[in-house]
């Protein structure tokens, strides 16, 4: 029933929304409006393109589920967002931040970043306990500042409780980081019910939107607590008295944008998210899921062949399936899917497949189809 938002050649099976997804037609469409508006008339409609971007910031605060649109900042990506809050917070010589052990590189790389300034990263193995839950726990000490996660691990797809963490950070006085990249669009996510402080996500996975912008949720009662070290005519509180000497930094999270905003990205977002709001998140995530269990379940059955790397338990899984074929090797398999039109990746030690709700069943039977070949 979404065929006319995603009118995909028939040679391209899209498995990939962990990647970059494709873009519905109206976000197309929005960017090419966008951009003949500005062939023919410049920026003579810049105070609507401006209103363009206070309504993808209050849609992106729906989405989520923050307080105000004064939370809500539209950066360049997760990375950036991320390297805001890592070198935004006063550390001291002896902190340290607690991950997980599949972090993909931008949750890792930054909070090791910070290492010359004598913080330490603590890497927690999510498959040593019970649950990966008790594993970060089990790695956080009395120098323990901060613990960053990734709601969805990129690899295998492996669900985190955020609400059970969440809570954890806010009973033992942390901040709560969490990427949200690989689950923002494809499950719901509610800021205020997992007590998380920072929150960002691109708009180019689940989203469906473009690369270069993203969201950074900054819960107000932390935001004097970031330093900022980019500065420019974006973030003041007088945004646009460009003859005003005096300047303050704005009181909300527009403080994090330093200079001129993506129009042409937040037309599309924009766009992309009004789709995303008229079917809903919890339509959006029951759809996705049942997509994911048909995959799984065919790996689970067909365990002679494959290995499913991906959660078993239903609790745990989200839009993103990776398995690994015994018999060939895995880059052997990848390679056939791809020559045959099937777009996914090669991640988490085995083949990634990241449907969204649209794809149709039949799409992914014959992905199944080609395996069994």
């Amino acid at each position: 029933m979404y065929e006319h938002e995603f009118p995909l050649d028939p040679d391209v099976l899209h498995l990939n929304h962990a990647a970059v997804g494709p873009w519905p037609r109206r976000a197309v469409e929005a960017v090419t409006a966008f951009a003949r508006e500005n062939m023919h008339q410049g920026s003579v409609a810049y105070e609507r393109w401006l209103q363009a971007e206070n309504e993808l910031r209050a849609q992106l605060c729906t989405l989520i589920n923050a307080r105000s649109s004064d939370e809500i900042a539209l950066l360049k990506s997760t990375s950036e967002a991320l390297s805001v809050v890592a070198h935004g917070l006063d550390w001291q010589d002896g902190d340290n931040v607690v991950i997980s052990d599949q972090e993909f590189p931008s949750n890792r790389i930054v909070w090791e970043s910070l290492q010359p300034q004598g913080v330490a990263v603590h890497v927690a193995r999510l498959d040593a306990f019970e649950t990966p839950e008790e594993a970060l726990f089990a790695s956080v000490d009395e120098r323990t500042r901060l613990i960053s996660i990734s709601s969805v691990q990129y690899g295998t797809g492996l669900r985190l409780d955020l609400e059970q963490i969440g809570r954890f950070c806010h009973q033992h006085g942390l901040l709560f980081c969490v990427d949200g990249i690989q689950s923002i669009g494809a499950l719901p996510m509610d800021v205020q019910k997992i007590h998380a402080d920072f929150v960002m996500a691109d708009g180019h996975k689940w989203m469906l939107g473009p690369e270069g912008l993203a969201l950074f949720y900054c819960r107000d009662s932390v935001r004097d607590r970031l330093q900022l070290h980019q500065y420019g005519w974006h973030m003041v509180e007088h945004c646009g008295d460009f003859d005003r000497q005096d300047w303050q930094i704005a009181r909300s999270a527009r403080r994090f944008e330093c200079g001129s905003p993506n129009m042409l990205g937040i037309h599309a977002l924009r766009a992309s998210l009004s789709l995303v709001g008229e079917i809903g998140m919890e339509r959006i995530s029951r759809e996705l899921l049942e997509r994911t269990t048909f995959l799984s379940d065919y790996f689970t059955d067909n365990d002679a062949r494959f290995e499913l790397l991906s959660p078993r338990d239903p609790a745990r899984r989200a839009g993103i399936v990776t398995f690994r074929p015994r018999i060939q090797s895995v880059p052997e398999v990848h390679s056939r899917l791809r020559e045959h039109g099937v777009l996914c990746a090669l991640r988490g030690g085995g083949v990634r497949f990241s449907p969204h709700f649209y794809t149709p069943q039949s799409r992914l039977e014959q992905a199944m189809a080609l395996l069994e070949d």
